[in-house]
């Protein structure tokens, strides 16, 4: 058994599950990653084949870091195997057992690096635009010259919230934003925050910090368990232990609904609260619609607009709501576009040693959004939208912005 202080009853269960493989190479074929490098031989060999010689004594292999944490083979698996989750708490382990880098300690902490760099924003921004700054990081912290990075912002989103006044109504909902909006995107969360009061609901958004999400990604487990249910406290402030939880990044999102609890094996009594009430926004909407509730006084928007759903947004299972939420605009065209992977997987494609990986997974999509010349490029995941931009110039938003435009917005 791993010696990593998960929850014993969770681990069970999903180590159990490799027992479940018939080796079909499902997933091995469905591995974005597999498929453009031999440096990870796939997620059955890494996953399920791997784990039965992992207990006891752990089996230390390299490869297994190259995995960049999408959830597809799990996804795909017709025998409901916990690839994915064998592959990241491998990884915890060998991160544990060897070090964990400077570099990956510095991406695993978006709060930090957004506290950081907001004061000096405009020096921020003009220094991750400079090709020789960028190519000394390179050099000497590991992240990837041509790697995308978010522009830093001088008035986050909570001083926004601190200043908007909020009518009291009696539908409430908790707004969970997560890191980007906070540091890098607050215009999102103001979207957020509109059309939620459009369609009648007060929302309250308590302070709140990192959902764990890039220190699990990175193999940081003590930590990520810590900021999982730290976040769970504080979405649960008095009040609002009942409310719905609208969470505006599918990445962030999983994490509360899932992972932490999966992975992690954090299990409080908030957590397992916050997780049964936590909403994907466009989740969220399409039950609104579906109820017959939400406000569908849409004003034409005459664009042509491509969408990817991301892959943590897919591993929710909740479908592509997003997509039907937009074919109610009228005036709107949409693009499906059916690729499974942009590539960067959170932290993973800004790395110097995966880069080139991550934007070999990519190319394919880039490929079609290249050919299809749309106006925008409608993402859910805030990664996603950085590396769809930076590799093909090509405008890329949350669907939501393009909602928000429809309900008469800017």
């Amino acid at each position: 058994m791993t010696t990593l202080s998960w929850g014993a009853e969770a681990w069970a269960e999903v180590r159990l599950s490799l027992d479940h493989c018939i080796k079909c190479t499902v997933c091995e074929t469905a591995c974005p990653v597999a498929a453009v490098t031999g440096l990870f031989p796939g997620p059955k060999t890494v996953g399920p084949q791997a784990e039965r010689f992992r207990a006891g004594e752990h089996s230390p292999d390299l490869s297994v870091d190259y995995c960049s944490g999408c959830g597809i083979c799990s996804r795909v698996c017709p025998q409901e195997v916990r690839i994915a989750e064998l592959n990241s708490r491998a990884r915890a382990e060998l991160k544990r057992e060897r070090g964990i880098p400077l570099r990956d300690q510095l991406v695993a902490r978006p709060g930090l690096l957004g506290r950081t760099g907001r004061p000096v924003a405009p020096l921020f921004n003009w220094a991750m635009a400079n090709p020789l700054i960028r190519y000394l990081g390179e050099k000497t912290v590991g992240i990837h010259r041509k790697a995308p990075v978010p522009k830093s912002v001088g008035r986050t989103f909570s001083y926004w919230v601190s200043h908007h006044r909020s009518v009291p109504r009696e539908r409430r909902v908790v707004y969970f934003h997560g890191c980007s909006t906070q540091w890098y995107e607050p215009h999102v969360g103001q979207k957020v925050v509109a059309i939620l009061e459009h369609n009648g609901f007060q929302v309250v958004a308590p302070r709140q910090d990192c959902c764990g999400l890039p220190l699990q990604s990175n193999g940081i487990f003590d930590a990520a368990r810590q900021a999982a249910t730290r976040l769970a406290r504080q979405l649960s402030v008095s009040g609002t232990e009942e409310l719905p939880i609208i969470a505006s990044s599918t990445s962030c999102g999983l994490m509360m609904k899932r992972e932490a609890r999966e992975i992690l094996g954090a299990d409080t009594a908030e957590l397992r609260s916050v997780s049964s009430r936590t909403y994907d926004i466009f989740e969220f909407l399409l039950e609104l619609h579906q109820r017959g509730e939400l406000r569908t006084d849409f004003k034409p928007v005459p664009l042509t607009v491509a969408y990817h759903a991301p892959c943590q947004q897919q591993n929710q299972l909740i479908g592509k709501p997003a997509l039907e939420v937009l074919r109610l605009i009228p005036g709107l065209r949409l693009l499906e576009l059916d690729r499974s992977c942009c590539g960067i997987a959170g932290t993973y494609g800004v790395k110097r040693e995966k880069y080139d990986i991550a934007m070999q997974v990519g190319e394919p999509l880039f490929a079609d959004i290249l050919a299809a010349g749309p106006d925008l490029v409608a993402c859910d995941s805030e990664t996603c939208r950085w590396q769809i931009s930076g590799a093909t110039g090509a405008t890329s938003v949350h669907p939501l912005e393009i909602l928000h435009r429809a309900y008469g917005g800017s």
